[in-house]
Parts: C-alpha cells; sequence; structure tokens
C-alpha cells in the first residue's frame, strides 16, 4: 500500500439491521474519509460489532447502503473482500494448525502471498513453535488473528476492541501496526469500551448508542467522555 493506493472511503446511509425482531442498527448514518482512523464507543448492545460486520460484508443489511469509494459496498463485495481485514472476537483461527500453518491456510484461501516468519515476528509470536493453536493463550490468539488479517495489506482494516486480552506489550504492538496502517494511508475503523488505549492511534471518535451514531468529535473528546 502506499500514497497511490490510498485508504477506503466509507459512506454509511440509513442502515438499519436486525435480529429476529430485535433492531440493533437503526438507520445509521456515518461518513469516514479515506485514511481516516474512526474510534467507535458505545455500550454492550449499541450495534458496534454488527456495524463492523456489515461493513466486512460478514452481515448483510436489511435496510440502508454503504457504500466504499462510490461503490455500492454488497453488490461489489467480491471486488472490496481482498481490500478489507476484519480482526474480531471470533478468531476464526485454525484450532489444530501451528501459528505458520494458519498463515499459509489464509493466504492459499485469499490467493495472496506470505511471508509467514515476518508476520509472525511482526506480532511478536516465536517463528520456530510447531504446536497447535488450541495450547495458544487469549493473547496470542488475538495477535496471530492480526497477523492473519495484515495477509491483506488492507485498504480498509476493522477492529472490534483490539486490545482486549492482551498485556501491556500486545498492546503497545497493536498501537505499532495501527501507526504503521496510519503511514500507509489506510482507513481504519476500531470499537473500543477504552477509548483512552485507542485514542492515540486514531483520528476521529463516534458513540453508538441504541443502534445509531449520538455523537461525533475527537479522541480526546471520546477519553473525557468516558472518564468518570
Amino acid at each position: 500500500m502506499s500514497a497511490a493506493n490510498p485508504g477506503i472511503a466509507v459512506d454509511v446511509a440509513g442502515l438499519a439491521r436486525r435480529f429476529g425482531p430485535r433492531w440493533v442498527l437503526k438507520r445509521l448514518d456515518l461518513a469516514v474519509p479515506a485514511g481516516e482512523s474512526l474510534l467507535i464507543t458505545g455500550p454492550n448492545g449499541s450495534g458496534k460489532t454488527t456495524l463492523l460486520r456489515c461493513l466486512a460484508t460478514a452481515l448483510k443489511p436489511h435496510e440502508g447502503q454503504i457504500r466504499l469509494d462510490g461503490d455500492d459496498l454488497w453488490r461489489a463485495r467480491d471486488r472490496f473482500r481482498g481490500s478489507i481485514a476484519f480482526v474480531s472476537h471470533a478468531t476464526r483461527l485454525y484450532e489444530d494448525l501451528s501459528a505458520r500453518d494458519n498463515l499459509v491456510v489464509w493466504a492459499r484461501l485469499g490467493g495472496l502471498p506470505v511471508d509467514a516468519d515476518s508476520l509472525l515476528r511482526r506480532v511478536s509470536l516465536p517463528v520456530d513453535r510447531r504446536d497447535p493453536v488450541r495450547t495458544f493463550s487469549a493473547g496470542m490468539r488475538r495477535r496471530l488473528a492480526l497477523a492473519v488479517a495484515l495477509l491483506k495489506t488492507p485498504r480498509l482494516m476493522l477492529l472490534d476492541e483490539p486490545f482486549t486480552a492482551l498485556d501491556p506489550e500486545g498492546r503497545a504492538l497493536v498501537g505499532a501496526v495501527l501507526d504503521d496502517l496510519r503511514s500507509r494511508h489506510a482507513t481504519i475503523v476500531l470499537t473500543s469500551h477504552h477509548p483512552e488505549e485507542a485514542a492515540p492511534y486514531c483520528t476521529a471518535a463516534a458513540h453508538l448508542d441504541d443502534g445509531r451514531i449520538a455523537w461525533r468529535g475527537t479522541p480526546a473528546e471520546a477519553v473525557a467522555k468516558a472518564t468518570p
């Protein structure tokens, strides 16, 4: 990725998504300029993860539209999926494979080149470890899931609570990855219950409440509003 291949502009209009009779997103409107790093806060059940899953094409909206660089995301999803990476709570790792083999398999599934050693070093996982992922700690799984996402060199990076289950070294590592993505002009949308951790790596903030954007502002404002 370079300045000639910038991040993706996101435009969400009237987005609505339900699970059964309950509407989780309620005609939500949101714009994220290309290259911006947006921090989304909000209580449990406010729709943060559902919004990210819609942006990742993991869920189809029931109403409204998501446009990326002016094109309808759902209609052009096959074209955009190679540029979108999503790090969610569900790490989607192959439990019986090693970290290296997980990277190789995901690269083959996506038709992507892979330098497994470089990616493992980037997330501070040992390159020579061969035991299966099912033996990994929660923090190690999060690191590997991040490495899998970076296989794509994404133009749009989506992260759901990326600092969860990580020790101070792991949180600093995520911060370094976010800084690198920003230097490459990627567009980033991340959620966090701890805005003080995410704010240094973001350029804007929005608060989601009951399926709608309650306010938009700066990361510093998000931290201030979250401070008792």
